[in-house]
């Protein structure tokens, strides 16, 4: 854990204190969610170690840990796709962050092309789950907003299988 973070000596001071105590899970890491600052629009969900909750905060910009990679990765460095922070939050025991964020260029977030990575929903309540397996998804975004091919090239990315 970094010298920089706050030790979690009590509950109290976890939860009601004024110093930044993340707790970070056994591959230290610490879940994140990131929105649009202003539409508040659920964009992508990754995590952090420490080293990227320090860069995120010392550059005011969103970097990540790719467990995948297993590095951390400046969102946008590639794709041009920057997230400037504009608040960043983390919940009452610090172990969740919350970034709202404003994205560069076209606004998307989404490696496969989409502005959230949330592009396909689950229909709940459809009866009889083993009736209709396997389960369908049914797209809420039906434009990609820039292609993945020309930012990334042709090759798989690792994160996904």
């Amino acid at each position: 854990m970094s010298p920089l973070f706050a030790t979690r000596n009590s509950v109290e001071a976890v939860e009601e204190g004024s110093l930044l105590a993340p707790k970070f899970d056994a591959s230290g890491l610490i879940p994140v969610v990131t929105t649009d600052a202003e539409t508040g629009e659920l964009l992508m969900h990754a995590y952090m170690n420490a080293a990227a909750l320090l860069k995120t905060i010392e550059t005011g910009e969103a970097h990540y840990y790719s467990r995948s990679r297993r590095q951390i990765w400046h969102k946008g460095a590639t794709s041009g796709l920057v997230q400037r922070v504009q608040q960043l939050l983390i919940d009452d025991d610090q172990d969740c962050l919350w970034l709202r964020v404003t994205v560069a260029g076209s606004g998307a977030s989404c490696h496969v092309g989409y502005r959230s990575c949330f592009y396909r929903q689950i229909s709940p309540g459809e009866g009889d789950i083993e009736a209709n397996w396997p389960i369908a998804l049914t797209f809420t975004e039906t434009a990609k907003t820039f292609d993945p091919a020309t930012v990334y090239g042709d090759a798989p990315n690792p994160t996904q299988l």
